[in-house]
């Protein structure tokens, strides 16, 4: 991440909306930023880090960055945390709660949706915690309006007493604009924190008092977002459709229809129905444009407002220009021409046949893991492994569900391998009476979330075989640090997880716990081999780094010789994608039967030499290049 140069007044520059929320919340004189890295969200933190007037961190998971961020809140200083949005779901315990106490300073939390799975396990709406937990929901269209917002959600969440929730989307967070910005104005509650037990401690007694406030503090919110200036109305000439939107669905809306009134919501909740119902009198017909449930077509349609909604738009997916054009058309009776993504030729066709096509002809890209990546060993010998029930979880090694190893068999949500695979133990039928159960999961994932599972599995004595993959960052999220990594945010020295005895703390007998290199393949066989016979707990912690943090070493490449490559494609099995097919032939065996040989070369410039595919080479083809050039 680039050192970050401060803006002078009104000074211009272009910058993603991830960058934008991070300079709002300096110039609004945030003094804590927590957060734990997930895409979209991520580099909201990293851009954070950068200005030193604002404390940052990296918190081992959604929940507890929230937790400091209250802490601060209450301590008097502007505070900020980010996370995606099945990260709210982690910290939901905290916020469902802190809405009842309120705040001290200001306290913002950015939400980013993925809208459109660009790399989540599902594809919540997070407007849904708004109304689920009180709170007020701010939703910029731009990369200017995410740095405009960030600041107001501060004063808006001081004025209130509340949390406020900044909701973002991948094309928020990802795109980027030009940002006119401010300089920085300081800010903090000098009294500090003010001890209140009926306020901030939450036994029963206390929550029944505030409850009350809770909900008149809702009805004043209402009346600001019904006259709220982040509620506006554009006009248009095309009177016969009229849409209310917000966030980046408003600028979809504006690009596909320029002539039609707009009312665009920036306070999206609680949702200004009354400036919502004087708005649809002036049209035709009404339609919401809302990514991606019919959150607020429900609460207009109980309110008595006609209005149009799913019904005729996807439920899934961004609402770009190429969805909303046939989509209305088709409420207005036209035909339309169809855009099957942009850029691509378009044909006339019925509107109500388009969507089903679009983007049928996009050739897919399957995701790999990368070039020397020390999962790759890990999931080569799993496939080798049979007999067993493997629950998954989230980061890189999810990829191992796919080709060519097909050795995951769940993936549900952080952490979730340990309760999985307990459950996969202790609910197996007899069918599966002698089947292994092994439990996947990363460094960061274990700390996030994993650490409770392993102590359940422990506690309630699981015969279970636990595969810690400790490549030293978070590395599906680009490599941030982490407890075990030894660096904080900023790159300084920091105490460093031993995950050894981490897990031996848990429960795990020390005869059961091994540390191996992934690189060395018989070592990790055998010991994934025995432990899974074992009738008990046991871990095995794979011990090398990301090849893409900067400390990983790389050594001299790999070349195969041609004339020695048999076409046994037992290279192929790693799945390493330096390595290639160049041509491929069958073969009549003596039993008749037909056998695929396929021959491979490496891409000498992409390969790191970590000496998986040598290990797998029967006629030892694999050598490393230097061989080639002294011969």
């Amino acid at each position: 991440m680039n050192a970050v140069t401060p803006l002078p007044a009104a000074g211009r520059r272009f910058m993603s909306g991830n960058e934008a929320v991070a300079r709002g919340a300096w110039e609004a004189g945030c003094r804590v930023a927590a957060a734990y890295p997930g895409t979209p969200s991520t580099e909201i933190l990293e851009y954070a880090s950068q200005y030193p007037e604002m404390y940052s961190e990296w918190s081992v998971n959604e929940k507890v960055s929230l937790e400091v961020a209250i802490g601060s809140s209450l301590a008097g200083s502007r505070a900020f945390c980010a996370m995606k949005h099945v990260g709210l779901n982690v910290a939901s315990d905290a916020l469902m709660t802190q809405t009842v106490v309120g705040v001290g300073a200001g306290l913002v939390i950015a939400v980013a949706d993925d809208v459109g799975l660009s790399s989540s396990q599902n594809e919540q709406d997070s407007r849904f915690w708004g109304r689920f937990a009180h709170v007020p929901v701010l939703e910029p269209s731009d990369a200017q309006e995410a740095y405009e917002y960030t600041k107001l959600a501060f004063g808006l969440s001081e004025q209130f007493g509340t949390p406020v929730i900044l909701r973002l989307t991948t094309r928020i967070c990802h795109v980027k604009g030009v940002v006119v910005g401010g300089e920085r104005k300081e800010f903090c509650l000098e009294q500090g924190f003010q001890k209140d037990p009926a306020k901030y401690v939450m036994v029963p007694g206390n929550a029944k008092k505030r409850i009350p406030l809770m909900f008149e503090r809702e009805e004043r919110l209402l009346k600001l977002s019904e006259s709220s200036e982040l509620n506006s109305t554009l006009d248009g000439e095309d009177k016969r459709i009229g849409y209310v939107t917000s966030g980046p669905a408003f600028m979809h809306v504006r690009e596909a229809f320029p002539d039609s009134p707009v009312l665009k919501l920036g306070l999206s909740h609680p949702a200004p129905i009354e400036l919502i119902r004087h708005f649809a009198s002036g049209v035709d017909q009404l339609v919401v444009v809302e990514e991606v449930d019919p959150l607020l077509e429900t609460e207009l349609k109980a309110a008595g407002i006609p209005v149009i909604g799913k019904e005729a738009l996807p439920r899934e997916g961004e609402l770009a220009p190429h969805v909303l054009r046939p989509a209305i058309a088709g409420i207005l009776g036209e035909e339309v021409v169809a855009e099957e993504a942009p850029g691509k030729k378009a044909a006339l066709v019925p509107a109500v046949r388009i969507d089903a096509n679009i983007g049928k002809n996009v050739f897919p890209r399957p995701p790999t893991m990368c070039v020397a990546c020390p999962h790759l060993g890990i999931y080569y010998c799993l496939s080798k492994i049979r007999n067993t029930s493997i629950s998954g979880d989230i980061g890189c090694y999810t990829l191992g569900a796919g080709h060519p190893w097909n050795a995951l068999d769940t993936t549900i949500c952080m952490g979730a391998s340990m309760g999985v695979a307990l459950g996969l133990d202790k609910g197996r039928v007899e069918a599966d009476a002698n089947k292994r159960v092994i439990a996947v999961l990363g460094d960061s994932t274990f700390m996030h979330m994993g650490m409770q599972g392993l102590l359940n599995i422990t506690y309630n004595r699981g015969n279970v075989t636990i595969l810690l993959l400790d490549n030293r960052t978070v590395g599906m999220t680009g490599g941030q640090d982490n407890p075990g990594s030894g660096r904080d945010i900023h790159g300084e020295t920091s105490p460093q997880v031993d995950f050894r005895k981490l897990c031996e703390a848990l429960g795990v007998k020390s005869e059961r716990i091994h540390v191996v290199n992934p690189y060395e393949l018989p070592t990790l066989f055998k010991a994934l081999r025995e432990e899974v016979k074992v009738p008990d707990t046991s871990v095995i912690i794979t011990d090398q780094p990301c090849v893409l943090v900067d400390f990983y070493k790389v050594k001299p490449p790999y070349m195969v010789e041609d004339d020695k490559c048999t076409g046994c494609k037992n290279c192929l099995d790693i799945g390493c994608p330096a390595i290639y097919v160049t041509r491929r032939e069958t073969v009549v065996k003596p039993n008749g039967k037909e056998k695929e040989l396929a021959f491979v070369r490496i891409d000498s410039q992409a390969c790191t030499g970590c000496d998986l595919c040598p290990k797998t080479c029967g006629p030892d083809a694999i050598l490393p290049v230097e061989q080639f050039t002294r011969n």
